[in-house]
């Protein structure tokens, strides 16, 4: 199990690059992490819904995804509540105190699925959330140490040195964690680093020393991993004023429950594109060819948002210039001229009035739309293969000028004037020829695009080459061994008793 001494510490992409490390070494691997916390979310083979680090870490054990590696997954809709999400499927909303009180009956289900994965796998590579030195946290646990002690599974403690303190967050953790929990560490591995890692010998002793763990190795900072998906938002924050040197510009604003962000990585990759995500507090660019409003978990409230920056204003200037404007999944619902929620599923009752750019209205209804489709784009045939996960339905006048045929049925919709659009998939862009069709269009020019999917493999590949030259695989591979011949002669809670 990868735990980390807090968030960002590079959990999910070690793990990916582990499960790609053993899958190389021809071993039947399998992720799971049993409590996430994300807007970010893919949907599975077996129709539900887990979180999209999970997704990249099932291509990277090259297997298809299941509701069980991800059993438990919170979808924050407001700074206090979320959409709670058991074995891929919604059952209601919850607060943080709410689900506190809730957690510890979830444990059941989460084993359940483990087994379940577990079932397939000569290795399952587990990932925890946060930090398990969060002690106002530690009742009930099933993201850290209460899953790990309860499955008797081995811990790798990641630590982030990029961010400073790295030395006083694993002592820190130490100090904080029971001697049971203590024990089950297995060793620690120090991420992002930068440099002549030598320089660290004597943090690595000191930190042993006061610990008892072993270190499994420094990882040097690897720039390529970013082109990965990542999980959370604070990526785009701090990547926010980043922006490459492409021909065409691309504003996305950052709303307060961005989701499925993910979707935009293939426009970032492409040399041609300019992708400026624009923190609260500061204009859309003028100079955009295209603003892209993204999926949101709180579509109203983020609608909200986006008149209190006043990007509306913006939005209208882009237009009147003849600007181009995309809304996927909650940005789509945004363009159009009323979203209702009746049964309060997203937040209060009500009725909100949209952007009015397209002659359609939503009804948000509880219950959740999860869809792999594949389909085709209406101007120029290109092929698409992407998802639906919303709760929302659409219908008006425009939807006659469909954005897509998807599975043989029209889907979104365009403007009169055909430029402003917007529909319900997600991953559009990971199609190589429709993305080129799509920027070509927009820059009246040929684009040089690049090969999105072989790329990502090429960079989890290469993130495992760097985990085998920098990790002690074999010794973290023995640690593992010797854990699960421990555990076949004794009790499942024998070694820490």
């Amino acid at each position: 199990m990868v735990q980390g001494t807090g968030s960002e510490v590079g959990k999910s992409l070690l793990a990916a690059g582990l499960c790609r490390v053993f899958r190389n070494r021809h071993l039947n691997v399998r992720p799971f992490k049993p409590q996430n916390m994300s807007n970010n979310a893919a949907v599975t083979a077996d129709g539900g819904e887990i979180g999209r680090a999970q997704a990249l870490q099932a291509r990277a054990c090259g297997v298809e995804t299941s509701v069980h590696m991800n059993p438990v997954l919170l979808k924050p809709q407001s700074e206090k509540g979320a959409q709670l999400i058991v074995q891929g499927q919604r059952v209601g909303n919850t607060d943080a105190r709410a689900f506190t009180e809730i957690k510890h009956s979830l444990l059941g289900k989460v084993v359940e699925s483990f087994e379940i994965i577990g079932a397939d796998a000569e290795l399952v590579i587990v990932e925890g959330a946060g930090s398990p030195a969060e002690i106002n946290l530690r009742a009930g646990d099933i993201a850290n140490m209460g899953f790990a002690l309860a499955q008797d599974v081995p811990v790798v403690l990641v630590a982030d040195i990029e961010r400073g303190g790295v030395i006083a967050n694993l002592i820190g953790t130490y100090e904080l964690l029971d001697e049971n929990e203590r024990k089950q560490v297995a060793g620690y591995i120090i991420n992002k680093f930068r440099g002549d890692s030598s320089l660290f010998d004597d943090g690595v002793a000191e930190i042993t020393q006061r610990t008892g763990w072993s270190c499994l190795g420094i990882l040097p900072y690897l720039a390529t991993v970013n082109r990965l998906p990542a999980e959370d938002a604070v990526r785009l924050q701090e990547n926010a004023f980043n922006p490459g040197n492409g021909r065409i510009k691309i504003a996305v604003p950052i709303l307060s429950r961005i989701a499925n962000f993910d979707d935009l990585d293939p426009l970032i990759a492409e040399p041609d594109v300019e992708v400026e995500f624009v923190k609260a507090g500061f204009p859309l660019p003028g100079d955009a060819d295209f603003i892209i409003l993204p999926g949101s978990k709180s579509t109203r409230a983020d609608l909200d948002m986006i008149r209190e920056q006043e990007w509306n204003i913006d939005i209208a200037a882009h237009v009147r210039r003849g600007g181009w404007v995309l809304g996927l999944c909650g940005g789509y619902q945004m363009l159009g001229r009323t979203i209702s929620d009746p049964n309060g599923v997203e937040g209060p009752a009500g009725t909100s009035e949209g952007l009015g750019y397209l002659d359609i209205q939503t009804i948000l209804e509880p219950q959740k739309t999860h869809l792999r489709v594949k389909g085709t784009a209406i101007d120029g045939g290109a092929a698409i293969e992407g998802y639906e996960i919303h709760m929302g339905r659409t219908r008006g006048p425009d939807t006659t000028r469909p954005m897509l045929e998807v599975e043989k049925q029209p889907a979104g919709a365009v403007s009169a004037d055909g430029k402003v659009m917007g529909c319900y998939i997600h991953g559009l862009f990971n199609a190589d020829e429709f993305r080129m069709q799509f920027l070509e269009k927009l820059s009246g020019r040929k684009c040089n695009g690049v090969a999105f999917e072989r790329m990502v493999d090429e960079t989890l590949d290469e993130l495992a080459r760097h985990l085998e030259a920098h990790l002690e695989i074999d010794r973290l591979w023995q640690l593992m061994d010797d854990w699960a011949i421990w555990g076949q002669r004794n009790n499942s809670n024998g070694r820490n008793s």
